[in-house]
């Protein structure tokens, strides 16, 4: 979803950077590990980056979970301009869905302090943009996404006309 949103704005042409989260896992956080403070200084990390974008005008994606709500809403404190999206997803479609097959290993035991198996996920209480991925494609939910990103005047409100248009074509 992060990509598809990505490269929509590429289309547009509007500056954009997509910040992955296990690729600043093994750059800007890769001295840190599971534990609480490590995931919240993840976060932390990840909440800084997107805030220098953002002030030079370029609109930060970041696909990343961020599980402890204490840490999304001192992202969002942070940041300024911040939607928090909540991608729900039952375990058992993230199971069928995991190429890595990371979830496997964690309900084998093999991977300690896995968010949503073995450590605790903390659900928003009221996210900006909730998605069901598992009801939705990938293009209903960007869809979603666009359409709300222009309702608060994040994205021109011809983004979301835009992309629709494209995908009827």
């Amino acid at each position: 979803m992060a990509k598809a949103l990505a490269a929509h704005l590429e289309d547009v042409s509007l500056p954009h950077k997509l910040l992955d989260g296990d690729e600043i896992r093994h750059g800007l956080c890769g001295d840190l590990g599971f534990s609480k403070r490590d995931r919240d200084e993840n976060v932390r990390r990840i909440a800084s980056a997107s805030k220098l974008l953002n002030d030079r005008g370029v609109i930060a994606i970041v696909a990343a979970i961020a599980p402890y709500r204490a840490a999304r809403l001192a992202a969002r404190e942070m940041c300024g301009r911040f939607v928090e999206v909540f991608v729900d997803c039952p375990l058992q479609t993230l199971i069928q869905r995991d190429t890595k097959g990371l979830y496997q290993r964690a309900l084998a035991g093999e991977l300690e302090q896995f968010t949503g198996v073995s450590d605790p996920y903390e659900r928003p209480d009221a996210p900006d943009i909730y998605i069901n991925s598992d009801s939705e494609t990938e293009e209903e939910s960007v869809g979603m996404l666009l359409t709300r990103l222009s309702d608060l005047r994040y994205l021109p409100a011809a983004s979301a006309e835009w992309f629709r248009k494209k995908l009827s074509a």
